[in-house]
């Protein structure tokens, strides 16, 4: 984990701030448009967040987060609780959302979805590719960095209040768009499903902040054997791999629990997993925190 200090806390929209986190010794690790980073904060909780700073300033990180009313405790204390000159842990940057190089990009945000496309949009421009960028979310005043991104942008962003507006045609969008064009979207499932019924799947790229509803059969009891320290660990059918570690002294980070974050990942060495996150994750590797087994034993660099 890498060692920061809250330096800034700023209101950007309604219920939205963001945080400006400093090295407290030397340079924070490297990262690129897309990737996101786990915070642990000081009521014992991981929550990831994507990125929205600069790549290049090797001195910070910039977040924002949302106060959802359904919180568990992440957001509620970030908006409640965390003030200035608080030391925060945070992890070493990981992206599962890279920006796909292309001729010419289009990136759609649905509200806080807007804080992986940020960075994204200025890299697109600074590589003199053709990229602009649709917004959408209630009203202006709840989408954070609107200013920020008119400012910077001018006529290449194209702001969308659903309130007044109503949902923009992401058919249509479609069917206008260059060929050579990649979209990448990230916001509110309704906004995903849309984008992936408009789009060609060869061209849209996406991130989701909730995992998408599917059905797995029913979860079977299994053994994970740990290979480095010799540890083999029962499953329960109705346990996950990431509790069962963790009860048997193996824990490990754990952001949203869901699938979609991927800070729980594991090398499988031995077995076949039963994936069930929505990152897709590569050969060798799983999701603890949602995904099974589809043998008796799975065996894991741990």
């Amino acid at each position: 984990m890498q060692q920061t200090v809250v330096e800034h806390i700023e209101p950007v929209a309604q219920d939205v701030v963001a945080l400006t986190l400093r090295a407290r010794d030397g340079h924070l690790a490297p990262w690129e448009p897309g990737a996101h980073i786990d915070l642990e904060l000081p009521n014992w909780l991981t929550r990831p967040y994507s990125l929205c700073g600069d790549p290049a300033d090797r001195d910070t990180y910039r977040v924002a987060v949302r106060h959802d009313p359904l919180s568990r405790g992440g957001s509620e204390y970030v908006h409640r609780f965390l003030r200035t000159g608080r030391p925060l842990a945070v992890s070493a940057p990981r992206n599962h959302f890279p920006l796909v190089p292309a001729p010419a990009h289009l990136f759609l945000a649905g509200g806080i979805g807007i804080t992986p496309l940020l960075p994204m949009l200025r890299a697109a421009r600074a590589a003199g590719r053709p990229a602009t960028l649709l917004y959408t979310g209630r009203s202006a005043r709840t989408m954070p960095f609107v200013d920020e991104l008119r400012r910077a942008h001018g006529d290449r962003v194209r702001v969308v209040e659903t309130e007044r507006q109503g949902r923009p045609d992401l058919t249509a969008l479609a069917a206008a768009l260059d060929p050579d064009t990649h979209v990448h979207c990230c916001g509110p499932a309704p906004m995903l499903a849309a984008a992936d019924a408009a789009f060609p799947a060869d061209r849209l790229h996406t991130e989701r902040f909730q995992p998408t509803e599917r059905a797995f059969g029913p979860g079977t009891a299994f053994e994970a054997h740990c290979a480095r320290s010799g540890d083999t660990v029962a499953v329960p059918a109705g346990t996950s791999l990431l509790d069962a570690l963790a009860d048997a002294g193996h824990p490990l980070p754990s952001g949203c629990r869901e699938g979609v974050c991927g800070s729980c990942e594991v090398t499988v060495l031995d077995g076949e997993p039963e994936h069930r996150d929505d990152i897709g994750a590569a050969r060798g590797r799983m999701y603890t925190c949602v995904s099974r087994a589809l043998t008796p034993r799975l065996v894991l660099d741990l």
